[in-house]
């Protein structure tokens, strides 16, 4: 990832090119698709800067493995296609509040350095993330950095780019690297969405000089 070199005028590049809002990067790997009842694994997030330009890059990443909430339903199914052990002991995996805290503080740091007023979560069907990062900051009692609705979606993006709408074709498109082992990870997810939000957003950029 680039080196933070910002200025004053950088920071504010950020801020007006999207309406007082920072983008952020989100994955989260879970164990079911409810986000009321089913537990909350994974959680990966990257900071998106601008340059003097005005071209996007990613920032800094952060990931955290998390604990099973009390009473968390965990499918099978789930488990199963993302390859994740809830209670294997070498995941370190924290509790929901102090996961939540972990990927917040570098957010809000980014937001007042930047003077953005929010973070937006730009994902992959970020109805799905968005809905698992709300449900688990209500449960943990904490105020979430992200506004609470918006989102930038990579499949409506990539489907206008490319023509493609699955993460995997979309990166591969646009000539970005994907490696299926690596796949169903929330960092690896997350870089590559990162990726795919820069490139288009930057191909956009250029063509409107």
């Amino acid at each position: 990832m680039r080196e933070n070199s910002a200025s004053g005028s950088k920071k504010t590049l950020i801020h007006q090119r999207f309406r007082g809002f920072l983008p952020v990067v989100v994955d989260v790997e879970t164990g079911g698709f409810n986000p009321e009842t089913d537990a909350l694994l994974e959680v990966a997030a990257i900071t998106i800067g601008m340059d003097k330009d005005g071209m996007l890059y990613q920032r800094e990443s952060v990931s955290v493995h998390v604990e099973p909430f009390p009473g968390a339903n965990l499918e099978q199914k789930s488990l199963d296609f993302t390859g994740i052990d809830p209670y294997h002991p070498f995941r370190l995996a924290k509790r929901e509040d102090e996961a939540l805290d972990k990927i917040f503080t570098p957010i809000r740091a980014e937001l007042k350095q930047s003077n953005c007023s929010r973070a937006i979560l730009v994902g992959h069907n970020p109805f799905f993330d968005l809905g698992f990062l709300n449900a688990a900051v209500k449960r943990a009692k904490l105020k979430s950095p992200f506004h609470a609705f918006s989102s930038f979606d990579t499949a409506t993006l990539g489907a206008l780019a490319y023509g493609q709408t699955v993460l995997a074709r979309s990166v591969q498109a646009a000539g970005l690297e994907w490696d299926d082992n690596e796949a169903h990870s929330a960092l690896y997810d997350t870089e590559r969405t990162a990726a795919l939000f820069c490139k288009i957003m930057n191909t956009w950029n250029h063509l409107q000089r």
